[in-house]
């Protein structure tokens, strides 16, 4: 039997591929410049931060949420469960694309699109820190500061949730160009 996630069933790579070649709907709540870069094949993009209508699918049609690991989806499956229309079988992806993939099935992957912001961050941040403390070494003690001032603004956006570089980096050329993942028709918002 399945592990349960709250009123969503995870479900193994194999048995979502089954229930997808049936018709079911991969949905990927990941954010969007996540999705853009790489995705299940055909798995609409429904960023779990947005989410807000529930979801109106095919008639019968099952949903199949993920997102990179099954954390995400593992901790709002309440959420997640609230959000679908009533009468939806909907399930969880047990570990997420991570999974997907070590089971060896298909990924879309387009390389022209950025990394995905938390990446960037990570870059960005590691880069900083690791300046600082090499100047910090190498040229003058007062370099060190700089590690520090990045290591307090990772502390403030764990925090409280407002990331400054994701910001700045939001605004850079490379980002600029990302292209929205298109949108599902049956993934649509309903109306009230």
């Amino acid at each position: 039997m399945s592990p349960t996630t709250a009123f969503l069933p995870a479900i193994s790579p194999e048995r979502a591929r089954r229930l997808l070649q049936e018709g079911a709907i991969p949905v990927d709540i990941r954010e969007a410049d996540e999705h853009a870069r790489e995705h299940i094949p055909g798995a609409h993009s429904r960023p779990l931060s947005s989410s807000a209508s529930p979801l109106i699918t095919p008639r019968g049609a099952a949903v199949i949420f993920h997102c990179r690991s099954g954390m995400r989806t593992a901790s709002a499956a309440d959420q997640l469960a609230a959000g679908i229309a009533p009468g939806c079988e909907a399930y969880v992806l047990e570990g997420g694309l991570d999974a997907w993939k070590k089971a060896g099935l298909p990924v879309a992957t387009d390389r022209s699109q950025p990394l995905e912001m938390q990446r960037q961050v990570q870059i960005g941040a590691g880069s900083m820190v690791l300046a600082g403390v090499l100047l910090g070494f190498l040229v003058s003690p007062g370099f060190f500061a700089l590690s520090g001032l990045v290591g307090a603004g990772l502390i403030m956006a764990g925090a409280t949730g407002f990331c400054g570089m994701a910001r700045l980096l939001r605004r850079a050329p490379w980002n600029r160009a990302l292209r929205p993942a298109k949108a599902a028709s049956c993934c649509a918002s309903q109306k009230n």
